[in-house]
């Protein structure tokens, strides 16, 4: 039997909120939030800046039980409680098996993440002597002898290892377009190898994720979409297609 998704869903414990107008029930898409279901291997999340997306994605990863600020489950600190409580109100939908791989992936606290790992791997302990280094699952190298994009890609083809779940928040924002290319082939041997992908992104190209499962977040609240119907794939296709017309009306030039 497929083990897939590790997360089936999630619904809102609605009855369980005192007050929709406390924050971040008071997002409009946390408000109309009911049951959310996950693709059996990706499942994509769009919208617009502010609109909660980053808010929920770090919600399901606290409560599959990784930490608010990115990392493996093994990684545990905090350099800022800033997180919300909703994954208090959540449930969660789980599989029948557990995922053997996990990481929650956070563009902007990443930088904190790859500190942390520096700091394990420099503390002098017992078990140190017989413990490989933690940077020997991201290439051999610390994440901060890396640039931002070769962290983010090392992390997928070196710590990602299959079997798992892998939360992924903005993942697009420090690779090129090629390198977003790199990164869905690389989605494509792992969800190969019984591996699930739950993401927040802006980038059309990790969108076009063959079978992807699309929500959109809006005050509406979070609803399927279709590739081609996000604004990210019609503004972008356009702009493309013929960018003078779009630039002399951003210009306000005729």
């Amino acid at each position: 039997m497929n083990p897939l998704p590790y997360l089936k869903s999630i619904e809102l414990k609605r009855n369980d909120i005192d007050s929709f107008a406390d924050y971040p029930f008071s997002i409009p898409s946390i408000k109309e939030l009911d049951l959310v279901e996950f693709g059996e291997g990706v499942t994509i999340f769009v919208g617009e800046n502010g609109s909660g997306k980053s808010t929920l994605l770090e919600a399901i990863a606290i409560g599959m039980g990784f930490n608010a600020e990115g990392g493996s489950k093994n990684i545990s600190f905090g350099t800022r409680d800033t997180h919300s409580d909703l994954h208090r109100f959540l449930r969660f939908s789980r599989s029948y098996s557990k995922h053997r791989d996990g990481y929650f992936l956070r563009a902007e606290s990443f930088y904190n993440v790859a500190t942390k790992i520096d700091e394990l791997d420099e503390a002098p302990s017992y078990e140190s002597v017989y413990t490989p280094p933690i940077k020997d699952n991201y290439g051999g190298l610390s994440l901060h002898q890396q640039s931002h994009g070769e962290s983010f890609l090392t992390l997928l083809i070196e710590r990602f290892s299959g079997r798992g779940l892998y939360i992924l928040d903005e993942p697009e924002s420090a690779l090129s377009p090629t390198r977003q290319l790199a990164v869905l082939s690389r989605m494509r041997q792992l969800v190969k190898r019984q591996s699930q992908f739950i993401i927040a992104t802006h980038s059309p190209i990790l969108m076009a994720y063959p079978g992807a499962s699309i929500y959109l977040i809006d005050s509406t609240g979070i609803n399927p979409i279709k590739y081609e119907d996000t604004e990210h794939y019609e503004v972008t296709k356009a702009f493309l297609n013929n960018p003078e017309p779009m630039l002399k009306e951003l210009f306000g030039e005729d």
